[in-house]
């Protein structure tokens, strides 16, 4: 739950902690999302503005910035677990989003809010496209999700606890950008380390749309 939530989300943040994590991967090497990439160098400052001014909360490391538009999950020759993830699925994915006619779309960067276990930008999508997106990559599996999705750009980890009360102050002081917005033109599927918090996204496929045509690059 968020803390912009009318009930009270959380009462303190969660603290992560740094290690590897083999109950959640059992052994297998590389997760898989479809993300939305931030290339615009306003975004990006907006964001480090954020994330310094919340320095003494965060864990320092994270990956790159990015906005997660759909979990695959493990990426493996064929399902065993219903969080195994195949290239036969990755590449019916890809044909139904190169069918898909869409415009570019502007995603609107708003005010900071927070999960227990991170702080986050929100991203209001006024055209409905990251809907859409999203119920064409569902068609053929079902997304690795424990709780309805909520688009947004992770600001960093929690590595201490705050009382709720507190966060919503330092929150409330954070400068907020009332015409920031992110152009979107790009879909890019990507993998990172599983036993790795903070290992880079590695890019392995795209969509680009907008063009005189789409296509997608292996």
């Amino acid at each position: 739950m968020l803390l912009s939530d009318p009930d009270l989300p959380f009462a303190e943040t969660t603290a992560t902690q740094l290690r590897d994590y083999p109950e959640w991967h059992r052994g297998r090497d590389r997760y898989a999302i479809w993300m939305i990439p931030i290339n615009c160098p306003r975004v990006l400052a907006h964001i480090e503005h954020m994330t310094r001014q919340l320095a003494d909360l965060l864990h320092p490391t994270r990956r790159q910035p990015h906005i997660t538009l759909f979990v695959c999950g493990f990426e493996q020759d064929r399902r065993i677990h219903d969080d195994d993830f195949t290239a036969g699925q990755l590449r019916q994915q890809l044909l139904d989003l190169e069918q898909l006619s869409l415009p570019p779309c502007t995603l609107q960067i708003g005010p900071p809010d927070s999960f227990a276990s991170a702080a986050i930008l929100s991203v209001g999508d006024p055209q409905g496209q990251l809907q859409n997106w999203r119920e064409v990559l569902g068609r053929q599996c079902s997304e690795v999700r424990q709780a309805a999705y909520v688009p947004h750009i992770t600001l960093g980890l929690y590595r201490r606890s705050i009382d709720v009360r507190l966060l919503r102050q330092r929150l409330a002081q954070l400068s907020v950008a009332d015409d920031l917005y992110l152009p979107v033109e790009q879909l890019q599927y990507a993998t990172y380390s599983s036993n790795d918090m903070f290992g880079p996204l590695e890019c392995r496929q795209w969509v680009i749309y907008g063009s005189a045509h789409k296509r997608s690059i292996r």
